[in-house]
């Protein structure tokens, strides 16, 4: 039983329960939270959704817990719901439940969690971009994997995801790089807005082993080639 299949539960019992009870059932929210308890003794999900229905439909949450409870403790996938507080369930699922997922997970191999919420809708998804002036580092490599993940995930969703990297190649910080590669590639200081370190002295020297006469060239025409 995953996060959503057990809202859906305790929505319907819910439903059922206001409706026995006469009250307004359009006060469920269309989504039930669910969250992992900070202690993991306390059980595998808890809900605070009598907390939060509660005085509005005319109902003592930790009542209205009470009878949620005792309903979800009926449904096969639930092992036990406790009441916690003035109204939070504690829910512990059922091993067998939780093992009859791994085989759904397993049967539909990578189908499993596809979807169209997102069907229709087009998203332009950008990642690492990295600055082209230096090395690319840690902390943008790890966009390359967050980015393509977020991708799949929007895809299995039903989205048509067009994936972006932006190549900064204009602009002052360019013009900075190339003045920074023409003067270590002619033994030059590096300009005082310039770029040094050991890559700029490598791209540098397979510039020159690539283009011999380049350092013969007027400045304009270097920098440009």
């Amino acid at each position: 039983m995953t996060p959503a299949d057990l809202a859906a539960v305790i929505r319907a019992a819910l439903v059922a329960l206001l409706a026995d009870r006469g009250a307004d059932v359009s006060l469920v929210p269309e989504a039930v939270t669910v969250e992992r308890p900070r202690n993991p003794e306390h059980g595998d999900y808890a809900t605070n959704i009598a907390l939060q229905l509660g005085k509005k439909v005319g109902v003592a949450p930790r009542d209205l817990a009470a009878d949620l409870a005792a309903v979800l403790a009926d449904d096969p996938g639930v092992a036990a719901a406790e009441i916690a507080g003035p109204g939070f369930i504690n829910i512990r699922l059922d091993s067998g439940a939780q093992g009859s997922l791994v085989a759904t997970v397993i049967e539909q191999g990578e189908n499993y969690g596809r979807g169209d919420a997102m069907a229709g809708r087009r998203v332009n998804l950008e990642f690492v971009s990295a600055n082209p002036t230096g090395p690319i580092h840690l902390g943008g490599t790890r966009w390359a994997a967050v980015g393509d993940a977020l991708g799949r995930v929007l895809e299995a969703s039903g989205a048509a995801v067009t994936r972006e990297y932006y190549f900064n190649d204009h602009g002052a910080q360019i013009d900075r790089f190339s003045r920074s590669l023409a003067a270590a590639a002619k033994g030059d200081p590096t300009p005082e807005d310039g770029y040094a370190g050991a890559y700029i002295d490598d791209i540098a020297a397979r510039i020159v082993a690539a283009h011999p006469d380049i350092l013969a060239l007027p400045e304009d025409e270097s920098l440009e080639t």
